[in-house]
């Protein structure tokens, strides 16, 4: 199972995360655009440091929400969306083409992320904006009961899937992530973090917080790069799968 991570989240002489210590133990790191965090230069020296550490290339675009960090709801019409994902696509391919790389696939952030996975109608629009975008790039979703919905959708537009686990986030009990405004949204502590990337690639299952056991079938890990632990877990399961486990 590939680890991604966001990454190029820092703005001007604002710094989020530890990207040079987390880029050499992941798979995949998911720049952000611009629109949530980053900056041309921010996103111009995280492409790099993908690219010296062999690292895919994935875009992570977001509602317009620099002050809310991307984690707030936007009231939009499908044709803001699909521009705004547009705009942020093509800024971060504009960048790969100047350093002869990539973008490899597309992973929307925070908010959008998260509505897109409970609102089909946001998700065809999403869909629809990767494949006139970025041909070939494919989106990454949450690993969640309904994936056969999801994948017939997907079918139907013409674009490929990665479905995705969160090593970091409380699971609710219908496959979503917990409301980071309530208690336990959050692992606190590396352990916890570990714990759930262990039952995750071990078992196929994650615990929600509410003590249900479901089943979650993903391509990919998340850590969140903004984490406290995101440098410690990355250093750990760096070593884990060195160690011989997926």
């Amino acid at each position: 199972m590939k680890l991604n991570c966001d990454m190029g989240e820092s703005f001007g002489a604002w710094t989020m995360g530890k990207d040079a210590e987390v880029m050499p133990c992941i798979d995949m790191a998911s720049i952000a655009c611009g629109f949530h965090a980053s900056d041309p230069v921010i996103m111009r020296n995280t492409v790099a440091l993908a690219r010296e550490h062999g690292v895919s290339i994935g875009a992570h675009p977001s509602y317009p929400d620099l002050l809310g960090f991307g984690r707030r709801k936007f009231d939009c019409t499908d044709e803001e969306l699909y521009a705004w994902l547009g705009y942020q696509l093509g800024a971060l391919k504009g960048i790969c083409r100047q350093q002869c790389a990539i973008v490899d696939y597309v992973k929307p952030h925070g908010a959008l992320y998260n509505t897109m996975m409970k609102d089909m109608k946001v998700l065809r629009t999403v869909m629809r904006a990767v494949k006139d975008t970025a041909p070939g790039c494919p989106l990454v979703v949450m690993a969640i009961p309904h994936r056969d919905t999801i994948n017939n959708l997907a079918e139907e537009i013409g674009i490929e899937l990665l479905f995705e686990a969160f090593s970091d986030r409380a699971y609710d009990d219908e496959g979503f992530l917990v409301d980071r405004r309530i208690d336990g949204a959050v692992h606190g502590s590396a352990e916890a973090i570990l714990r759930q990337v262990q039952q995750i690639t071990e078992q196929g299952t994650v615990t929600t917080l509410s003590g249900k056991t479901l089943k979650v079938d993903a391509d990919t890990l998340c850590i969140h790069g903004d984490g406290p632990h995101a440098s410690a877990v990355a250093q750990a399961l760096g070593l884990w799968r060195a160690n011989g486990k997926n």
